[in-house]
């Protein structure tokens, strides 16, 4: 069997305020507790992750690993709408390398065409199915920073 080309889940702990805070507060918000999507890894956010750990009774640390992740990310495709996609543009937003001369990425929460063209790309990229589905795979690869600048 050959190694895992996709990059692993990082780890993210309170006091971090780099990439991928915000698509992870995000990602709470879809699983309905209530964070502020402010970039910042506070008590607040620690407070919601563990309790969505202890909720899928996961050892409730507050630290984001791959099994957290893993239990947290929510499929998306074309057509949905919501926090879950949020966290997606908040990637997208992320591994933007157009230094403003391509669209802007909004971040809306409805994944649209252009949402699906990145992704598809992004897949093809990584070499996984470019079905534009984000599931899994495709999210471990987003939130890792592959292929970011």
């Amino acid at each position: 069997m050959s190694p895992d080309p996709i990059s692993p889940f990082p780890l993210v702990r309170r006091g971090e305020r780099i990439f991928p805070v915000r698509p992870l507060q995000q990602l709470l918000c879809a699983r309905d507790h209530d964070v502020t999507v402010d970039g910042i890894f506070g008590p607040r956010t620690e407070s919601a992750v563990k309790a969505f750990q202890k909720s899928k009774s996961l050892a409730a640390d507050g630290i984001v690993g791959p099994t957290t992740w893993s239990r947290l990310v929510v499929q998306v495709k074309r057509g949905n709408t919501g926090d879950a996609v949020r966290a997606l543009q908040e990637v997208i937003k992320f591994h933007d390398q157009s230094d403003g001369e391509g669209t802007p990425v909004h971040i809306d929460g409805v994944f649209g065409p252009r949402t699906d063209n990145f992704v598809r790309g992004f897949q093809t990229a990584v070499g996984a199915a470019s079905d534009g589905i984000v599931g899994p795979i495709t999210w471990r690869a987003l939130v890792s920073g592959m292929l970011a600048g």
